[in-house]
């Protein structure tokens, strides 16, 4: 086994990368075939397109009514009618019809006055070729409809077939072999979700990167998942680049592994160009050539694999095909918080977007190149250069959009605490009005509070606990949001208890016990209202933060909280007893919670905020609440606090 280590010695910019790539392989076109028309749909002609036929190939009726020769029809007023007898010199003709022989103009049949089976009469004139489509109209024989080059779409479908042109010459699909590599790897198929074992990763990115394909308008083929060895991805690279593919894309091995043989496969074979690009995420990326085959090393995380081969793969494969480069539509966007970011990395951030207020305001989405669930739910990517530290919270910066822009429109940005009921809320509302989205970012209940006071969302969730008295929210939306009119609107009750594991191994019982059996605690982030509960409880208690294993580590939800306990990662951590559930955890119940959503009244009365506030109240969304467990609905969609109040 190899276990020499790769190094990035020569990382080059993005800029350089692409153009090392088009310098080696932008002379590659693919070959020509020829297809039927009406599957040429997003296919680019390769040899001009000449019409055969003209459209309409005849002198066609333009209206219903009865044909004739116009000149029988001079003279033909209100005060001097004229009688035409149609099967003699005029003929009845329904749109679309052949002109009979001898006849120019059509008569509509609104305007004939018909006084039995062999007489009509008519009042005014028609001109030769009123309401007649002449031969070749539309297109005339031997006209050049479309340049090589031509993207075919619906439309061009139709003028080739009107043209008589029923078959094209057009470019081949670029066709892609991704291999998926890795000792770690299982298919799905062949493992249910309880039978996998810690290491091991459901093989997901080559269906990614062949959907990536497809968008690109190449075809794929996978080859069957490769585990860590040198000699056997080097042959399947080998056959590959000596087949008709125009592409090959091997899947993990491109980092500075022992077992990462990307490069080690290429080199042998062929030439390495560039490995590592400065760009977050996707920087192992390498390619080179293999007798002359383009050969991508992708990196094995989710993220980074789809950063990369969209930056360098996809437009290669647009090159091929002599497609132009994807246009994205970029907008104008104000992050909700400052964004700090690497010198000498550019990135490629993934941003959550919501209109508030008119302006577009970005949350960023978690950075890690392996949750591939931040660009499922981003709606945009901003590009931060590599030259700067970071983005102000007030300076706009581009985003480009992965949603259309309309849809960001009517989406409810909520900032603040996490709950599980937001993402039922979220579905209910889809189901209500397929129009609106809800959006939720997760912040902690002063973030979200903060986030109302800076105009960044439509509102917050916030769960919290005033020490003074045991009330909820309202001292906090008088102290932080003092001037604005606040509507606080209950969404849940729910209990917050300890989370622990199944079984409850440690019989953990209190927070007390928390220091005397001296146990690893998950907490939550500051600011947040578990945060606030759990600092509360350790007050009355005479505990302090020193006294509790792992209370400066944190996580932002509650199924995170739940997650770490699951895994061992901690032995307790306080959370909702939803998540619990959710993952088969046990709970011991600390306290009774209200969660309120605080809205300001100029968005109050919206419409996509009355749509939410009458879904909370209707009784499929209380029961869908009540099946997760931990919660009471008693108080759903109750005014806590208005704005008069």
């Amino acid at each position: 086994m190899n276990l020499k280590r790769n190094v990035y010695l020569d990382m080059k910019s993005i800029e350089e990368a692409k153009k090392i790539l088009f310098e080696q392989f932008g002379h590659h076109v693919t070959k020509i075939e020829t297809i039927d028309v009406v599957n040429a749909k997003a296919r680019v002609l390769a040899k001009p397109a000449i019409a055969a036929v003209s459209s309409p190939n005849f002198h066609a009726a333009a209206m219903d009514g009865i044909a004739v020769d116009a000149k029988i029809t001079f003279g033909a007023t209100e005060e001097t009618p004229r009688i035409i007898a149609p099967y003699k010199n005029a003929f009845w003709v329904n749109t679309g019809h052949a002109m009979p022989q001898g006849t120019n103009a059509v008569i509509m049949i609104e305007h004939l006055n018909i006084i039995d089976d062999n007489k009509v009469e008519i009042e005014a004139p028609v001109y030769p070729w009123q309401h007649v489509r002449k031969m070749g109209e539309d297109i005339v024989a031997t006209k050049l409809l479309f340049p090589r080059g031509h993207r075919i779409n619906s439309y061009s479908m139709g003028a080739l077939l009107s043209g008589g042109i029923f078959f094209v010459d057009v470019l081949k699909k670029p066709k892609v072999l991704i291999i998926p590599t890795g000792s770690e790897l299982v298919q799905w198929q062949k493992v249910r979700p309880d039978q996998l074992k810690p290491g091991d990763v459901v093989e997901s990115n080559s269906r990614v990167l062949g959907g990536l394909c497809e968008d690109y308008g190449a075809m794929f083929e996978r080859h069957p998942m490769l585990k860590d060895n040198l000699e056997n991805i080097k042959m399947a690279v080998e056959k590959a680049a000596k087949q008709d593919y125009d592409m090959v894309c091997i899947i993990g091995g491109s980092s500075a592994g022992s077992e990462d043989f990307a490069k080690s496969v290429i080199s042998s074979l062929g030439e390495v160009f560039v490995h590592g690009v400065t760009m977050m995420p996707g920087k192992p990326v390498m390619f080179g050539k293999v007798f002359g085959t383009p050969v991508f090393g992708i990196p094995g995380y989710p993220v980074s694999a789809i950063v990369a081969f969209e930056q360098f793969a996809g437009p290669l494969l647009l090159k091929m095909q002599k497609l132009p480069k994807k246009e994205m539509t970029e907008v104008l966007v104000y992050p909700a918080r400052k964004i700090a970011s690497k010198l000498g990395q550019e990135e490629f951030l993934r941003v959550k977007i919501g209109s508030v207020d008119g302006k577009l305001i970005s949350s960023q989405l978690p950075r890690g190149s392996g949750s591939i669930t931040t660009l499922t739910e981003a709606d945009g990517i901003i590009r931060i250069p590599q030259n700067i530290e970071g983005i102000s919270q007030n300076e706009s910066v581009r985003a480009k959009l992965l949603r259309p822009l309309s849809s960001i429109e009517n989406t409810i940005v909520i900032t603040g605490s996490h709950d599980n009921t937001l993402d039922l809320m979220a579905d209910q509302v889809k189901r209500i009005n397929g129009e609106i989205s809800v959006s939720s970012s997760h912040v902690g209940s002063m973030g979200g509070l903060m986030a109302i006071k800076k105009g960044a969302c439509h509102m917050a969730g916030t769960h919290l606990l005033d020490p003074a008295d045991g009330s909820y929210n309202i001292s906090y939306v008088k102290k932080y949001l003092a001037g604005q009119k606040i509507w606080l609107i209950n969404l849940v009750m729910r209990d917050q208890g300890l989370i622990v594991p199944k079984g409850n191994p440690e019989n953990i019982q209190s927070i007390e016990d928390l220091k005397n059996k001296d146990l690893q605690f998950i907490n939550r982030q500051p600011g947040s209202g578990t945060r606030i509960l759990f600092d509360y409880k350790l007050n009355a208690l005479g505990l302090s933060k020193d006294d509790i294993p792992g209370y400066e580590n944190d996580e932002y939800t509650h199924m995170s909280v739940a997650v770490c306990v699951l895994s061992g990662r901690a032995d307790a951590g306080l959370g909702i007893q939803a998540a619990a559930r959710a993952l088969d955890l046990d709970f011991i119940p600390v306290v009774t919670e209200e969660y309120d959503l605080v809205i300001p009244d100029r968005f109050y009365k919206t419409e996509k905020v009355q749509v939410l506030l009458e879904t909370i109240q209707k009784k499929e969304f209380r029961n869908r609440v009540m099946s997760l467990g931990g919660y009471s609905t008693k108080n759903t969609g109750r005014i806590m606090h208005g704005p008069e109040d």
